[in-house]
């Protein structure tokens, strides 16, 4: 919901930093990478019920994802950039509410599981729109330099990755906010599936 106006300062924040990493010879892919690596280290953090370290891979991983596009920009996007962006945030994404399932699998199980049925919905309705608005030729004005159609919603990667830091800061109070996100995830899928059969109904072009 708030993306949009987030990059440009997300933007003037990480070009010099950008810049120094494209001196040094580091790809936007290899810094994709590296970012997933950090990511994942988050899961077991959390298992292990240590969630300030967690939420330090978290972060560093949001930072690498904000790098990434920034090197890209300087040396020029590439379709496996794109798709190596959107992929490794999705799998990411996914991880986090398995490592609080699997702290505490009693309290937490089924409100994780409800959570990434969510993300299920947010993610194949924004890639479907994708594709078919790739095959239109069509382009979002709002993310404009995105190697894709970028859909947005109510929970976008903004509102995602506020949610996992409530999450680490109140471990405890997991269940009741990860049924929160999942309704607003809910409401993010049924207004793009809304949103789908406006655009692409047959008589649109």
């Amino acid at each position: 919901m708030i993306d949009a106006r987030l990059l440009p300062l997300q933007r003037r924040l990480t070009r010099p930093f950008a810049e120094a990493l494209y001196k040094a010879g580091i790809s936007a892919d290899q810094i994709s990478l590296f970012g997933f690596a950090l990511g994942l280290c988050a899961l077991p953090a959390l298992a292990m019920g240590h969630f300030g370290l967690g939420l330090m891979f978290i972060l560093l991983n949001r930072l690498c994802d904000g790098l990434d596009g920034a090197v890209a920009r300087i040396a020029g996007p590439t379709d496996r950039g794109a798709f190596l962006d959107i992929a490794l945030d999705f799998l990411f994404y996914a991880s986090i509410p398995l490592g609080f399932a699997l702290f505490d699998p009693s309290r937490n199980a089924l409100p994780a599981a409800l959570l990434l049925a969510s993300f299920i919905g947010t993610g194949v309705s924004f890639m479907a729109y994708a594709v078919i608005a790739a095959k239109r030729g069509l382009h979002s004005s709002a993310f404009p330099q995105k190697g894709f159609y970028y859909l947005g919603g109510l929970t976008e990667g903004a509102e995602t990755i506020a949610a996992f830091v409530v999450f680490c800061l109140f471990p405890m109070a997991f269940p009741a906010f990860a049924f929160i996100f999942a309704a607003a995830c809910a409401i993010t899928t049924l207004t793009r599936l809304i949103a789908a059969w406006v655009a692409f109904s047959p008589n649109t072009h």
